[in-house]
């Protein structure tokens, strides 16, 4: 009965849900709970961080890449996080993001800079939670090549809740990422449909991993210990995959 592409409608459909009650709830929370409430969201981020980079000891990433698979995610850092601050990328997310912010808000008056760096956090670290794992990778494959959505469906549940968790504090930026889960993760699905399985479940875990530590980046950021720009190393998720194929063929 599931169509392909129906598990990422049904994870972005939570996401909004979510995040929609997660905003009613935040109005009505001092902003000394909020603070607590991103405390808590910073150490959940790192708990979800350290699950995700644990994917390195892998048994199938180290059957490719032996005792390297550490320094292979550093390379695919390294590469992708100079790739990203070479074309700027956090900074044009961040104007991005502004320029949205300020349609989605105009007629409310001056936003002042705080109010644009919640929106930015919001949706960046939303974004990155929602569509880097295993879930997401998997789920989405998995859908497209007509395997189910049982991955998927779970996924939008995790999702969900912490959808709400997050607008709570961040508003109406988390909403964003919403459309973030359909272009990532439909992507995916599309690619699982047409190409069958993309990635091998060694390069699989080489992303994981590596979106895990840029998930711990995500955290420091929420706890405010240090402001790790994460956007400029995005290019690491594509670099890590094709790291693991470059070693594979020699």
């Amino acid at each position: 009965m599931d169509f392909p592409g129906f598990g990422t409608a049904l994870n972005a459909a939570a996401v909004i849900v979510g995040g929609l009650v997660g905003i009613a709830v935040g109005n009505r929370l001092p902003s000394r709970t909020s603070g607590v409430v991103t405390d808590v969201l910073g150490l959940t981020t790192l708990l979800l961080a350290a699950l995700s980079a644990w994917h390195v000891a892998d048994a199938a990433l180290a059957a490719v890449v032996g005792s390297g698979a550490v320094l292979l995610v550093l390379g695919a850092l390294l590469i992708g996080g100079i790739a990203g601050a070479l074309l700027r990328i956090e900074e044009r997310l961040a104007g991005l993001a502004g320029v949205v912010q300020r349609a989605v808000h105009r007629g409310r008056g001056g936003e002042g800079s705080a109010e644009r760096e919640r929106f930015i956090e919001g949706w960046l670290g939303t974004t990155l939670l929602f569509c880097v794992g295993p879930l997401a990778i998997l789920g989405s494959l998995d859908d497209g090549m007509g395997r189910g959505i049982d991955k998927l469906a779970l996924k939008s549940v995790l999702d969900g809740f912490a959808a709400m968790a997050f607008a709570s504090t961040f508003g109406v930026g988390v909403l964003l990422s919403a459309g973030s889960v359909l272009v990532v993760q439909g992507g995916l699905t599309v690619a699982g449909l047409l190409l069958g399985s993309v990635l091998s479940e060694a390069q699989v875990s080489a992303l994981t991993a590596t979106g895990g530590l840029m998930l711990a980046g995500i955290g420091l950021r929420l706890l405010e210990v240090k402001k790790v720009p994460v956007g400029d190393l995005l290019p690491a998720l594509v670099v890590a995959p094709l790291l693991v194929a470059l070693v594979a063929a020699f």
